[in-house]
């Protein structure tokens, strides 16, 4: 699904061929060494001028409730700089910041990685029956596996893990119901206590900055690597999350059991003890899947949880320092200029996050160059203006129309920041990369003017001019 939805991504820019991922983990520190344009992006196609980009932009990003926003915007095939507003001024880069935790999940993991959590148990001490002599020596019946006194369910830090019985939103998504029918199959028929356990991840459950209404609001669950649809009542729904995920995921799983015809006394929380015995797994989506839907629907619980896990596959503390260190490694590691850089968490979500546009463009030229064809899917995530994730629903008056389908980008709402940061196919079909930043709240009116600056580049296309080429690293 995840390759599909890179291909179909790819045909609609008209312009991008997508590689099959590579599982390399290293690259070497500093600058990038010049690289041919990714293939299907012509050279030839004739290039846009400044002067027209910034005439065209003046107007959009010039609008007072924007109040004089940053950006950057070059092409993507020479890194031609075609507007800089002060792009290397460190602002809120609001859920922008999200690319960056995609970075890091597709160059840590091979393409291939799931999230396993688990349902364990320990026997009792004597076993329900012995297979020793009966007292007329002769053979007992046949002996019945001891059945737990208590079953711990162990994240594994999968955001996806769903008490949905029918369509999840994933394909193949770990199902907390089919840990239940595993336990009952197992031979388990009674249990004395449910146990979650989250304990994979550590440290502080929230972010510096975040506000508290960020949880009853729904925008996400405090961190755990077990949760069950992210702390939601119920799938999907609407409304406050839990603020004990691993306790929730805990009661699921109690009432999964229950229905699949295992009793359960107790529920609580806790840290599984070793020496247990696994008794039933379900994994998560493949990580480019996970980042796709991150990115296309800006999933805050999601992205926590890939920073984390991405901090321990490091050797990192599963701790929000632990992904923010891993975070901002990953940029160094790819040659992209990190000056300003302050991260507090891997959404976004913190207004003390701070990025520059100029950071946030030399990572998508990175993923749009070769030999990094396992950044790939951060491309095939950014949401398509008016089809999909969190701009299905933008691009629909005169003022911006002209970027549907021909603008992908990254969208980023807060109450001190509205963002996006992307590309867009020109009248000439030329790639161009952008980043506009804004320190005003997100609204439909600002949102509606960042997206007629990206529509107004999808307009733009006129001879070319000489070469100056953008920063490749500080």
């Amino acid at each position: 699904m995840g390759g599909l939805t890179s291909i179909a991504m790819a045909l609609l820019a008209g312009h991008l061929s997508v590689a099959t991922p590579t599982p390399t983990r290293t690259r070497p520190t500093g600058p990038r060494a010049a690289a041919e344009p990714l293939t299907g992006l012509s050279p030839a196609a004739p290039a846009a001028d400044p002067a027209a980009v910034q005439a065209r932009l003046a107007g959009p990003l010039g609008a007072g409730l924007l109040n004089n926003p940053q950006a950057l915007v070059v092409d993507a095939v020479t890194g031609r700089v075609l507007l800089d507003d002060r792009s290397g001024a460190a602002s809120v880069p609001a859920s922008t910041l999200k690319t960056v935790t995609a970075a890091a999940a597709l160059t840590t993991f091979a393409p291939t990685t799931r999230f396993t959590t688990r349902v364990v148990g320990a026997p009792p001490a004597t076993p329900a029956n012995s297979s020793g002599p009966g007292p007329s020596g002769g053979p007992t019946a046949a002996a019945t596996p001891a059945a737990p006194a208590t079953l711990w369910l162990v994240g594994g830090g999968d955001p996806t893990l769903t008490a949905a019985t029918g369509p999840a939103g994933y394909p193949s998504p770990a199902r907390i119901a089919d840990l239940a029918t595993a336990v009952h199959r197992s031979g388990v028929r009674s249990v004395g206590r449910v146990v979650g356990d989250g304990s994979l991840f550590t440290g502080p459950t929230t972010a510096p900055g975040w506000h508290d209404s960020y949880r009853t609001t729904g925008n996400i669950t405090p961190v755990s690597a077990l949760e069950v649809d992210g702390g939601r009542p119920a799938p999907g729904a609407p409304g406050a999350r839990s603020d004990d995920p691993a306790r929730q995921a805990a009661e699921d799983f109690a009432a999964a059991l229950r229905r699949a015809g295992v009793s359960v006394g107790s529920i609580g929380t806790g840290v599984a003890p070793a020496g247990t015995r696994t008794l039933a797994a379900v994994d998560s989506p493949t990580v480019p899947v996970l980042v796709e839907r991150m990115l296309t629907y800006s999933d805050d619980d999601q992205a926590e949880a890939i920073g984390r896990l991405v901090a321990h596959a490091r050797g990192l503390p599963a701790t929000f320092d632990g992904a923010t260190r891993a975070l901002r490694d990953t940029l160094g590691t790819l040659g992209v200029p990190t000056a300003g850089t302050v991260l507090a968490d891997a959404s976004g979500l913190s207004p003390n996050d701070r990025l520059t546009p100029r950071t946030l463009v030399a990572l998508l030229r990175t993923a749009t160059l070769p030999g990094h064809d396992d950044l790939r899917p951060l491309l095939a995530g950014l949401p398509v203006a008016g089809f999909s994730g969190t701009l299905a629903a933008r691009y629909r008056t005169p003022a911006d129309a002209a970027g549907a389908g021909a603008v992908r980008a990254k969208t980023g709402s807060l109450s001190e920041a509205t963002a996006l940061a992307g590309q867009v196919v020109d009248a000439d079909g030329r790639l161009l990369l952008f980043a506009f930043l804004a320190p005003v709240a997100q609204s439909d009116a600002t949102s509606a003017a960042l997206d007629a600056a990206a529509s107004a580049l999808a307009g733009c296309g006129c001879p070319s001019a000489p070469d100056v080429r953008a920063p490749e690293a500080d």
